[in-house]
């Protein structure tokens, strides 16, 4: 149960921090004769994965990886930066919130004594963050789909459809895959 909500916390982080911009920076290198990022995951330096400023999941969420699938010009691309940007303070603020919150949760859980009383507090304010960060998320959204052409937003609608397409159909492929328990129906 510790290590779940551990998890949780720093997949939490990952969405709320710097991870943010990855899909918008990732649609052009690094300026002139700034030194090579070196990425850690999946792959090694350079491979996919989580390091400084990237990663698979951020503010934008799959929208934001979608965001390379729309061919944005330089001046959107350069929108896109100020408004992720104007975001990182409420971003960090957010992150910090979060993971004091799941310490506290992860706390009281692994107390020798249970306080329901307690953990449903910490719950509630963990759910009050969590809505915080989803507010948050759902505004930048919003202000970088109004940086699109109406071709580019239908276009990422569609992309979003495939996503969930695809995401019901793991889903599916998972339950028939599953084994199942004796003795459960």
């Amino acid at each position: 149960m510790k290590n779940s909500f551990r998890m949780l916390a720093i997949a939490g982080l990952v969405v709320l921090t710097g991870l943010a911009v990855a899909p918008i920076f990732a649609q052009d290198g690094p300026p002139a004769g700034a030194p090579q990022e070196r990425r850690m995951g999946s792959g090694g330096p350079g491979g996919p994965g989580f390091g400084p400023g990237r990663g698979p999941m951020g503010i934008l969420g799959e929208f934001g990886r979608g965001l390379r699938q729309l061919d944005l010009t330089d001046a959107q691309r350069e929108q896109v930066r100020t408004i992720v940007g104007s975001h990182q303070a409420a971003l960090k603020e957010i992150g910090d919130r979060l993971r004091v919150a799941h310490d506290g949760m992860d706390a009281l859980i692994t107390a020798d004594v249970v306080d329901e009383a307690a953990i449903r507090a910490k719950s509630a304010e963990v759910a009050a963050v969590q809505a915080d960060a989803a507010v948050l998320r759902a505004r930048v959204r919003h202000d970088v789909f109004g940086v699109l052409t109406a071709e580019q937003q239908a276009r990422a609608k569609e992309l979003r459809a495939q996503r969930e397409t695809r995401q019901k159909e793991r889903a599916q492929n998972v339950r028939e895959h599953r084994p199942r328990r004796q003795g459960a129906r």
